[in-house]
């Protein structure tokens, strides 16, 4: 028979559907727990309005990282492994679910859960919003209510016991995370493993982004950061080059630009791979001028250029050209990666300091290799 049982937190009731097995969890700050849930209405019919089922992952929520619906953490702690629980929440509880279940959905669906929300704590957000773009959802922002939650925890494990993400990292975990990854970045190249060791810059990259957004722009704690990020775009840049993802260097590229001469290069090599003759001598020209050590390089790439150039209008004049004279395709997967933003417009001046981008639907699979790799310098 089912039992009811009333939590030391006002407004819950909990009652055990199935029980668990052994102790309660002893808990720390980055525990994670992984669960199945259910959302019901407390009406007549048990309106469903999620089920984690559905979508076919689990929710993990981390203890300690401020999840917005923190009621949640509460339950969990009560419960054990195995175990299958309904809890009754009052709406002092509720009021963000709506918030919290657009994030989710969003993420189920394969969209950004953070898309047209402002900077700004998360109760300031459910007000922002006009809708969340589901129906029942905007019913529930409309008049908040009692829920049921239906949980079965599966596990619960020690913050050593698994990989955290980046968003779950403090800030010193963050900062700790960049040259290690970076390292590792620079020992897959040398192994010739581009695709990993562009994960790995990119994953870095992810790392001192996620710690800009809490500096001003353009003060110093902004500017140190961004004096990390440069390097690890640029080895990130140099993977893509080597994989033939030119389109993914013209997008990310672009963010650095600047006066930076090895970004203009980058940028270059990719123009020229995709037959973008009048823009490949612009940046190449620009390298040049920005750094005359690097002339020669420039030379050697120009020369490079005009022989493909002549190659490729002989072809197309003498017959149909071959493949090979072609420009690579778009990649196409429905998605923009926009990893590396461009910067912030400076103090005072209208536009961004990047160039504008190459619009670039996504990221493809490694496919064709071009240039010569040198090892990359650690910042």
């Amino acid at each position: 028979m089912e039992e009811t049982y009333l939590l030391n937190v006002e407004g819950v009731k909990k009652k055990i559907l199935h029980g668990g097995q052994g102790e309660l969890p002893k808990l720390q700050d980055g525990s994670k727990f992984t669960f199945h849930f259910q959302t019901l209405k407390d009406d007549f019919e048990r309106t469903v309005i999620d089920d984690s089922r559905e979508a076919g992952v689990p929710m993990e929520i981390i203890v300690g990282k401020m999840f917005k619906l923190e009621i949640w953490e509460t339950l969990l702690s009560s419960m054990r492994i195995g175990e299958v629980a309904e809890f009754w929440c009052d709406t002092i509880h509720t009021g963000m679910y709506a918030l919290v279940s657009r994030g989710m959905r969003r993420i189920a669906e394969g969209r950004d859960p953070l898309e047209g929300q402002k900077h700004r704590c998360g109760m300031g957000n459910m007000f922002d919003y006009h809708s969340t773009g589901y129906d029942d959802l905007d019913e529930l922002q409309r008049t908040p209510q009692p829920l049921i939650f239906i949980m079965e925890l599966f596990r619960v494990e020690d913050p050593s016991a698994y990989k955290r993400d980046t968003w779950a990292m403090s800030k010193e975990e963050k900062l700790a995370a960049v040259p290690v990854l970076h390292s590792e970045g620079n020992r897959l190249v040398l192994r010739r493993e581009f695709a990993q060791a562009a994960a790995k810059y990119q994953e870095a990259v992810i790392c001192l982004r996620n710690l800009q957004a809490k500096e001003k722009p353009w003060e110093d704690g902004w500017l140190k950061l961004e004096s990390l990020v440069t390097p690890l775009v640029l080895n990130y840049c140099q993977c893509q080059l080597e994989l033939g993802e030119y389109y993914e260097v013209l997008d990310e590229g672009s963010s650095l630009l600047a006066d930076n001469a090895k970004a203009y290069f980058k940028r270059a090599k990719a123009h020229a791979a995709v037959w973008n003759e009048r823009e490949a001598r612009e940046d190449f020209q620009r390298v040049a001028h920005l750094d005359p050590s690097m002339a020669a390089a420039v030379k050697k790439e120009l020369k490079q250029l005009g022989e493909r150039m002549r190659k490729k209008h002989a072809a197309f004049h003498s017959s149909q050209a071959p493949e090979s004279l072609l420009p690579p395709k778009l990649p196409f997967s429905g998605t923009v990666s926009g990893l590396f933003p461009a910067l912030p417009a400076l103090p005072g001046r209208g536009e961004s300091r990047s160039s504008p981008k190459v619009v670039c639907p996504g990221q493809a699979s490694p496919s064709a290799k071009s240039g010569q790799w040198r090892e990359p310098k650690s910042p």
